[in-house]
């Protein structure tokens, strides 16, 4: 894979990115590693995490519940969960208050 550099210099002298010198302004094409982008995307935890969430037709559980049930550290079950929520792929069912003040989410499969 081209580093920008590389990519700049083998545009030359033909100017400005986004037009491959054939005087229609066609953007190049920009190469893309779909390995490195499927398993940013796919991680085994995230998938983990959608299974047990599907397990008996649907389930609501909070980060805590899955760190518990896939024995997995909290912090990282919960940053993979926000990302799932982030892509739309869960969304938050309700929330509740937690100990000490904090308060609990609840995930579901969207």
């Amino acid at each position: 894979m081209a580093t920008v550099q590389e990519r700049s210099e083998s545009r030359g002298a033909r100017g400005q990115m986004g037009h491959n010198g054939n005087g229609r302004g066609a953007p190049e094409s920009v190469p893309v590693d779909w390995e490195r982008l499927s398993r940013t995307y796919i991680h085994w935890l995230r998938i983990s995490i959608l299974e047990v969430l599907g397990i008996d037709g649907g389930r609501v559980l909070s980060p805590t519940d899955l760190s518990r049930e896939l024995r997995h550290d909290l912090s990282n079950v919960d940053y993979h969960v926000r990302q799932l929520a982030k892509a739309g792929l869960i969304v938050l069912a309700y929330r509740r208050p937690g100990q000490r003040g904090a308060t609990e989410n609840f995930y579901r499969l969207s």
